[in-house]
């Protein structure tokens, strides 16, 4: 398997708040990889300093052999790394189809209907909402919208923050459904999860982030096995 992404040693701080502490982790294509942790451990910003929308004080971060650690955000997108944002942040006055059409604009024109098709094949509900104004969707529609959406980019890396976020379990179990069909399909994915129990069935390798440092790492069903693990995040 070919690396897709080398976070190397990275720094970051938010003021004097020293938030990400010289972590260092790969994804390799083909893959599914977690990071797991508690509130404030420093999931979101590692993902936020990855997409360009935050950079690291010191370190790198490597996209497909190449150093994105000062490349801005919309550069990266065009590279085809995606980021799906904690919180969905769907367009609320436009509609389904207008927020799709909108993760689509570092691709050719020609090719947006068919980009589209593709994307109501992978979630039917969009189409069945394609008029319907965003704002009006259910939260797990939302979550759907969203991933619909960087998905229409055409990424090499879809990164997921905090997808199962205010939905219920049912829910969730949907949306874990659809990141192992998007997984089967090829769909190289970082997924940032409080849900460790959901994420660490899915993922091939994970880490455990606690207060900016990666303090454990394995298989997915190593660290699902894991005393330490069940004990801080398992209820077990």
């Amino acid at each position: 398997m070919s690396e897709i992404l080398k976070v190397e040693n990275i720094h970051v701080f938010y003021g004097a708040i020293h938030a990400i502490k010289g972590i260092s982790f790969e994804v390799n294509e083909g893959e599914i990889v977690t990071l797991i942790g508690a509130n404030g451990a420093g999931k979101s910003t590692t993902l936020q300093t990855i997409s360009g929308l935050m950079h690291a004080k010191s370190g790198d971060v490597t996209f497909c052999g190449e150093n994105i650690s000062r490349v801005p955000a919309h550069k990266i997108v065009e590279k085809g790394l995606a980021q799906v944002p904690e919180g969905r942040r769907v367009f609320l006055q436009m509609t389904v189809e207008e927020n799709l059409e909108m993760g689509a604009y570092t691709q050719p024109n020609a090719g947006v209907e068919a980009d589209l098709e593709m994307v109501y094949e992978q979630f039917p509900r969009l189409k069945e909402r394609r008029r319907q104004i965003a704002g009006t969707l259910s939260g797990g529609e939302q979550q759907m919208l969203a991933m619909g959406r960087a998905l229409m980019s055409h990424p090499k890396l879809l990164m997921l923050d905090e997808p199962s976020m205010g939905l219920a379990p049912i829910l969730v179990e949907q949306i874990f459904d659809i990141i192992r069909d998007l997984h089967a399909k090829g769909t190289t994915i970082l997924l940032v999860e409080q849900n460790a129990q959901m994420a660490l069935s899915v993922a091939d390798r994970a880490y455990v982030l606690e207060t900016g440092s990666i303090t454990l790492s394995g298989t997915g069903s190593e660290l699902a096995a894991s005393d330490q693990v069940r004990k801080a995040y398992l209820g077990g």
